[in-house]
């Protein structure tokens, strides 16, 4: 059965990149996925949190939050407490970038990822890892590092799939996402190793073959990703 928007089942939706779209923050990217628009802004603060002072280690963090905005109807602001859904992808947004830094190179400084969602269709939280790795870079340019060494080894990137009328599918936006059987987030990084691995069956299972297709559409769907990044960052590409 075709898709909805006439993609290929293997085919991800169009990518537009903006870096330095803010002044304020070390380094910013808007990243447009489709109709999902997330704004990643990287700040750096000279100081750890208190369990890595003296250890001579850095820290890299994210936070995570939809604007009432993105969605329809209106997603309320969270004011007194984060709720369970936004902790949890900020919690995998940090580990994300975590994977792939070194923290010791870093030095004892740390480095915050907001990632803000403007508009909502499907797959914000694998958008706002593609995109705040692409902020996260632009951010180490700017800071002195205590060694020599650079402190990324790899590039991340991520992406959704999932099985919707019965055929695995990459790169899932709101209404497949709604519908699909099974769902599946894949962060990977640019050398083809996993980070993470989170699948779902909604009223459903899937079969081993089945998973197979689903991590064979992400792993080419984030080799484009990572095209994509290298493109967009130019020179500043530390691979």
């Amino acid at each position: 059965m075709a898709r909805h928007d006439g993609r290929a089942d293997d085919q991800i939706r169009p990518v537009k990149i903006q870096r330095g779209f803010t002044n304020k923050a070390a380094a910013s990217c808007l990243y447009e996925s489709g109709d999902t628009i997330v704004l990643c802004t990287a700040s750096i603060e000279s100081s750890v949190p208190p369990w890595l002072e003296g250890s001579g280690k850095g820290w890299v963090t994210a936070e995570y939050n939809m604007l009432p905005g993105s969605t329809s109807p209106r997603k309320k602001r969270d004011r007194a407490k984060v709720d369970g859904r936004t902790t949890e992808i900020q919690r995998l947004i940090g580990r994300s970038l975590r994977a792939i830094v070194d923290l010791k190179a870093l030095g004892e400084q740390m480095i915050t990822v907001d990632c803000d969602i403007l508009q909502a269709d499907g797959g914000t939280r694998t958008a706002s890892i593609t995109a705040a790795f692409i902020a996260l870079v632009d951010a180490i340019k700017t800071i002195e590092l205590p060694t020599s060494e650079y402190p990324l080894h790899d590039s991340v990137a991520s992406i959704s799939v999932g099985i919707v009328d019965g055929q695995p599918v990459a790169d899932l936006d709101y209404p497949e996402d709604f519908a699909a059987s099974v769902d599946m987030n894949v962060v990977m990084t640019g050398a083809g190793k996993f980070v993470e691995v989170q699948g779902t069956g909604e009223e459903a299972t899937f079969s081993e073959d089945e998973l197979s297709k689903l991590l064979s559409l992400a792993k080419s769907s984030i080799r484009q990703l990572t095209e994509i990044q290298q493109t967009t960052l130019g020179e500043n590409w530390p691979f």
